[in-house]
């Protein structure tokens, strides 16, 4: 049984990742979210592929438990793993409630790295990775430590497996897009009307972000950033020294 897995697919880029997925040759999709209204929701309303909806708070590690007993059970050849799920808080580290930001952590970086290691066991030659990144991989971002620091890891940890998995052919992309009209900011507490730098980048497209990310895991690349001026800044955070960087990226 050739399947792809999505986290976080309950809204956003994730939901976009599961529209894009629906013109691959797969027999089930698994869609992965707290939300399992949601879920069925975005099922009912865009599938064409058999979806097998989810619901798990991939925070908690019981669930990671949980989806391990079903990919056992079923024993399906993993095509395609979208990890994510994920959020965002904004503020200083002293001013954030300390089990939001660990549980950032746990979503970000512990539940991407255990589902991973569980789906690989599930890959063949040509399956594919993709990690849902941030532009903030390329800078630590004050007022948004941790959460930047997430990103960072998962973009680091992308490049390394893919690394590790070219013998089996199998890639590894980080996608990386700037802001998108996506909850992330409801979640993460942003003042709409706040003068800071992440209100006044320009958004990315959630659904362009989506198709051109795929796209560029299935021709093999590391690395997906759209549009231009976060091209320039991924650039930017790579030749520019962090001590002067961090004083232009303050979120």
């Amino acid at each position: 049984m050739n399947i792809a897995i999505i986290t976080g697919a309950s809204s956003g880029l994730g939901t976009e990742y599961y529209k894009v997925i629906q013109d691959e040759v797969l027999d089930e999709v698994w869609i992965i979210a707290r939300r399992e209204g949601a879920l069925n929701e975005i099922s009912q309303k865009y599938g064409k592929i058999k979806t097998r909806v989810i619901p798990l708070d991939l925070t908690v590690d019981e669930s990671h438990e949980k989806l391990l007993n079903i990919i056992k059970e079923e024993n399906p050849n993993i095509k395609y793993l979208f990890n994510n799920a994920g959020f965002g808080a904004y503020g200083k580290l002293d001013e954030i409630d300390l089990s939001k930001q660990t549980n950032m952590i746990d979503l970000n970086v512990k539940a991407l790295t255990k589902i991973t290691y569980y789906a690989l066991g599930y890959m063949q030659e040509g399956a594919k990775i993709i990690n849902t990144a941030s532009i903030v991989a390329f800078a630590p971002v004050p007022n948004m430590a941790v959460y930047s620091a997430t990103k960072k890891y998962v973009m680091s940890f992308s490049r390394a497996l893919r690394h590790e998995l070219r013998k089996r052919k199998i890639n590894v992309t980080a996608v990386c897009p700037g802001a998108m009209p996506t909850e992330f900011f409801t979640v993460a507490g942003v003042d709409s009307d706040k003068k800071s730098l992440i209100n006044k980048m320009p958004f990315c497209n959630t659904a362009k972000v989506a198709k051109n990310g795929f796209k560029a895991a299935k021709r093999g690349r590391a690395v997906y950033t759209p549009r231009l001026l976060y091209k320039f800044l991924r650039l930017v955070g790579k030749i520019v020294p962090h001590s002067i960087l961090i004083k232009f990226v303050s979120a």
